[in-house]
């Protein structure tokens, strides 16, 4: 059988349980015989979980959306380019009807469909081919992926409903799922990823492609140590406990001496990195970056989206923060007006620079699920929020010693209101581009406050952009299609 044809089948299955597909598939539900004969072996289990991998790639939440929504979103980076549902999350105005969101909304539970599937039928194989060892870390693996995915939609959306089985009915009780409590769909998160940390290995071998591209105990640790600090109620004790075990991990995590490396396309699965999608080029290429790259880089003349922001460029060059700020940003003179940096064509601007591979749509430049270097400044915070701003510091210092920046300044290492400023800035420089910073902002409870006071000049107009944040812009609105199919939903 061919894999691909096959994932494409398990996709369909999977699918057929959400509201999202309904315009798409007949939502009878497939016959208890078929789904017996599909699921028999090993290998057919193998390729339903390599489905469930492939979301990564195939979504364009998880290839370009989540760097909109956390860092267009934020002060980090403007929207560019011409497309208006992608301006109105620069300016915080999304609506119900952007189609942006009904997307991801839609690419994540086929994600966790496809989840359901593996945990289903995996462990009902019997298969002398398929080992114990090996079923325990499919079934794993599968607890980790769909805690991954309900974790980016409570942390957007926040409670969702809580999808925990393929659907075997398409009786309206069984299809119209309402809304679990923010907590109760983090309590599964938890849930699942307690799970899966009983499966999962440290590594599965020597092989760093293999390592980096599956969840580990690694994954799922630096996973849970990001749920504990984002929930409403966080447990920094936890955040710290799930920090360590990353830190101390027998699959030997450590900080790449070389920053830039991590994002020159040429040192991918490496020490550092936990987890990341892994785009190969070619038909496995990322085509986002080309969304991104100058000119000089693209080969094309098309405005680009992602514009890195007066603000954060102020931020890197307030430490003088060179390697940090040559590694994300490029300047380059742009064909085109920009109303941030320059009202006139051919002028010099800054774009985003993180990904630095265009390859005509088929890049192989990857975003990192988790790294090292976010899990450090996550137990940094730990510690400062536990009455320990001086050892946060010494976690903060070992970041920037790697970029040559000075040591945290005297009077802020034991000072916990000033340290929990330095590591918000600390993230930010060291994360822009990855898809972090809202999730920080809204941690430290500063979201408002941050983009009420933006500075950012329309020069077009001459007048200052008031972004007028408001609590209703902390959550996503559930999309209009989602509510208009099922009337179990409720609207931010």
């Amino acid at each position: 059988m061919n894999i691909k044809n096959f994932i494409y089948g398990v996709s369909i299955l999977a699918c057929a349980g959400l509201s999202s597909c309904e315009e798409q598939l007949d939502l009878m539900p497939i016959s208890q015989e078929t789904q017996d004969n599909a699921y028999t072996r090993g290998s057919q289990v193998e390729a339903a979980l390599v489905g469930v991998y492939e979301s990564f790639q195939s979504s364009d939440y998880y290839t370009w959306d989540n760097v909109l929504l956390q860092d267009v979103r934020s002060d980090n980076y403007y929207a560019g380019g011409d497309n208006a549902e992608i301006f109105a999350f620069d300016y915080l105005n999304i609506t119900p009807t952007n189609s942006r969101i009904q997307n991801m909304w839609g690419n994540i539970y086929n994600a966790i469909a496809k989840a359901n599937v593996v945990l289903e039928r995996a462990p009902q194989v019997e298969d002398p081919l398929f080992s114990g060892e090996r079923k325990a870390q499919v079934i794993g693996e599968a607890y980790f992926l769909r805690a991954y995915h309900y974790y980016n939609l409570v942390k957007m959306f926040g409670g969702v409903p809580l999808m925990l089985e393929t659907v075997k009915s398409v009786e309206p009780e069984d299809i119209h799922v309402a809304r679990s409590t923010e907590a109760e769909v983090y309590a599964q998160i938890i849930k699942d990823l307690e799970e899966a940390l009983t499966r999962l290995p440290d590594t599965y071998g020597a092989d760093a492609s293999v390592n980096k591209a599956r969840a580990t105990k690694g994954a799922a640790n630096a996973l849970l140590c990001k749920v504990y600090a984002q929930k409403s109620s966080p447990d920094y004790d936890k955040v710290k406990q799930y920090a360590d075990a990353v830190i101390n991990s027998s699959a030997g995590y450590q900080l790449l001496g070389n920053y830039a490396d991590l994002f020159d396309g040429n040192h991918y699965n490496n020490a550092e990195s936990i987890m990341e999608v892994q785009f190969l080029g070619s038909n496995e290429g990322n085509w986002a970056p080309q969304m991104h790259l100058p000119p000089s880089v693209s080969g094309d003349t098309w405005r680009k989206f992602t514009t890195p922001s007066h603000d954060l460029i102020n931020a890197y060059d307030a430490l003088g923060d060179d390697v940090r700020k040559d590694a994300t940003v490029l300047f380059e003179s742009a064909p085109w007006v920009d109303e941030f940096w320059n009202n006139e064509i051919n002028s010099e601007i800054p774009f985003a620079y993180k990904w630095k591979n265009a390859s005509g749509w088929a890049s192989a430049d990857r975003q990192y699920i988790f790294r090292l270097g976010d899990i450090i400044l996550m137990k940094a915070e730990a510690l400062n929020e536990l009455g320990n701003p001086a050892g946060a510091a010494d976690l903060v210092d070992q970041i920037r010693d790697r970029v040559g920046l000075a040591l945290v300044d005297a009077a802020d290492r034991n000072d916990q209101a000033a340290m929990k400023k330095v590591i918000l800035n600390e993230r930010r420089l060291e994360l822009a581009q990855e898809a972090q910073r809202w999730d920080d902002l809204i941690r430290n409870g500063v979201v408002l406050d941050v983009m009420n006071n933006l500075n950012e000049v329309d020069l077009r107009t001459g007048e200052k952009v008031n972004y007028n944040a408001t609590e209703d812009d902390l959550l996503l609105p559930i999309p209009q299609q989602e509510l208009d199919r099922n009337p179990a939903l409720v609207q931010n």
